[in-house]
C-alpha cells in the first residue's frame, strides 16, 4: 500500500478487493495498536511513526518468499539433506557416475557419503544415521528395514600365481572378509556345500588387500570380478563359486526427504545397466 499510486491498485497488486484491504489493514491497526495510514486528500498515506511496521512487514513478506522458495526447491529435490551408506564395490564400481550425475544435477543437496561394510551401513540405517544404503543383501530380514534388489554380482575364486585349481579338497587356505560380514557367511556355506576346507589365514575388509595378499601367495580368496584386472597376472582366476545380491535398503514406514526418494530411484534405474556391465544378472524389481 505505501507503494502503490492509489488504494485500488494496491489491492489488485494483492489480489483482494479493495473493501479486503481496508478490513485486513483496519485490523492490523487494531492489533498493534497503532494508526499506520492517514488521509491526504483523497489517498491514503504511511505514517511517519508506522514505519518501523513497514519495515517489519516487508521483512516478512522477503522471508516467506525465501520459505515458499525452499519449499519449492526441497519438494522438486534441488535441496535437502542426504546420508547415504555404501559398501565399497558400489561406491567405485556399481554406482559412482549415479553419485557424480545427482551432485551435478543438484549442488545444493547436501550429500553425505559414508562407505562401510554391510553390517554396519545397516545399523547406522536402523538407527537413522543413515537414509539410503546400498549392501550386501542381509541373511535375515532386518526388522524396520524395507530391501531392493540391485543386482545379482558373481563372487570368483582367486588363487596365487601358478597355482593349479583342480580338486575342491585342495583349496585354501583363504584370505577373506571378516568373520560376520554377509559376504564371507555366503562364501562359508557354499565352501561347505562343495567340501572345500575352510582354512582361513587372513581377513580384511578390503577387497584389494585380500587381491594384493593372494598375489603374495597368502592365500586363496573369492571376490567379485575386478574392474580393473591389471592384477590377474599374478593370480589364478578360478570358476564362480557364488552370487550375492547387492541390494538397496531403507527405513520402512519413515517419511522421506525427496531428494533422499530421489538419489535412491537413479540407483534403481542404473541396476539393469550396471549388472549387464560387471557380468551380473538383472536383481527382481519387486521390494523384499
Amino acid at each position: 500500500m505505501s507503494d502503490a499510486p492509489t488504494w485500488s491498485s494496491a489491492a489488485r497488486t494483492v489480489g483482494v478487493s479493495a473493501s479486503a484491504l481496508s478490513q485486513g489493514l483496519a485490523e492490523l491497526e487494531r492489533r498493534v495498536g497503532v494508526v499506520l495510514f492517514e488521509p491526504v486528500g483523497r489517498r491514503r498515506t504511511l505514517r511517519p511513526s508506522a514505519r518501523p511496521v513497514l519495515d517489519h512487514a516487508r521483512q516478512v513478506v522477503s522471508l516467506t518468499a525465501d520459505l515458499a522458495s525452499w519449499s519449492s526447491r526441497l519438494q522438486t529435490a534441488s535441496s535437502g539433506h542426504v546420508r547415504l551408506g555404501l559398501i565399497d564395490v558400489a561406491a567405485v564400481v556399481h554406482f559412482p557416475d549415479v553419485l557424480r550425475h545427482f551432485r551435478s544435477e543438484h549442488p545444493d543437496v547436501d550429500l553425505v557419503l559414508v562407505v562401510a561394510p554391510s553390517a554396519a551401513l545397516l545399523d547406522d540405517l536402523r538407527a537413522g544415521r543413515l537414509d539410503v544404503v546400498v549392501c550386501v543383501e542381509p541373511p535375515e530380514p532386518v526388522p524396520g528395514i524395507e530391501i531392493t534388489p540391485l543386482l545379482h554380482e558373481p563372487l570368483i575364486v582367486y588363487a596365487p600365481g601358478g597355482s593349479v585349481i583342480g580338486a575342491n579338497a585342495e583349496w585354501g587356505p583363504w584370505v577373506l572378509f571378516p568373520h560376520g560380514s554377509h559376504t564371507r557367511r555366503a562364501v562359508a556355506h557354499q565352501l561347505g556345500v562343495i567340501g572345500a576346507p575352510l582354512h582361513v589365514a587372513a581377513e580384511s575388509h578390503q577387497p584389494d588387500v585380500l587381491i594384493e595378499m593372494v598375489a603374495l601367495g597368502l592365500g586363496w580368496t573369492v571376490l567379485p570380478k575386478p574392474h580393473d584386472d591389471g592384477w590377474l597376472d599374478h593370480v589364478v582366476e578360478g570358476p564362480e563359486l557364488v552370487r550375492r545380491s547387492i541390494v538397496l535398503a531403507r527405513r520402512s514406514g519413515s517419511v522421506h526427504d525427496p531428494a533422499a526418494d530421489e538419489l535412491a530411484g537413479r540407483l534403481l534405474v542404473k541396476r539393469d545397466e550396471v549388472a549387464l556391465n560387471r557380468g551380473g544378472e538383472p536383481a527382481d524389481r519387486s521390494a523384499r
